[in-house]
């Protein structure tokens, strides 16, 4: 099971829907075999649908060596790792000039 020490935050921000990437949060995995804990430094991720749909698919079409989604909670915050943050705004940045709209003068 996770827990996580920015349930707090998590539970604040469910109202935003912009891409955001906060402070770096840490997770915390128990394992009942044997009680031991296993924390896990990352970022938690809140955004709107289809914004978290992109990640996915960029985190889906990575091969396994190279994934950064840790946990996702809901379909609009996700924990992954910290050295993600710039790939993933750099991709948001590349598919946003993509599709934009430029009027033709």
């Amino acid at each position: 099971m996770l827990l996580f020490f920015a349930l707090w935050y998590y539970s604040q921000s469910r109202k935003g829907a912009s891409f955001q990437i906060p402070e770096t949060f840490l997770a915390v995995q128990t394992s009942d075999a044997n009680k031991m804990v296993n924390a896990t430094k990352g970022l938690l991720i809140s955004c709107d649908i289809p914004m978290a749909q992109f990640i996915i698919n960029l985190n889906a079409s990575l091969p396994a060596s190279q994934k950064f989604i840790i946990h996702i909670l809901d379909n609009t915050h996700m924990f992954v790792q910290s050295h993600a943050s710039d790939m993933i705004r750099s991709a948001i940045s590349d598919f946003r000039e993509q599709n934009s709209y430029e009027k033709p003068s």
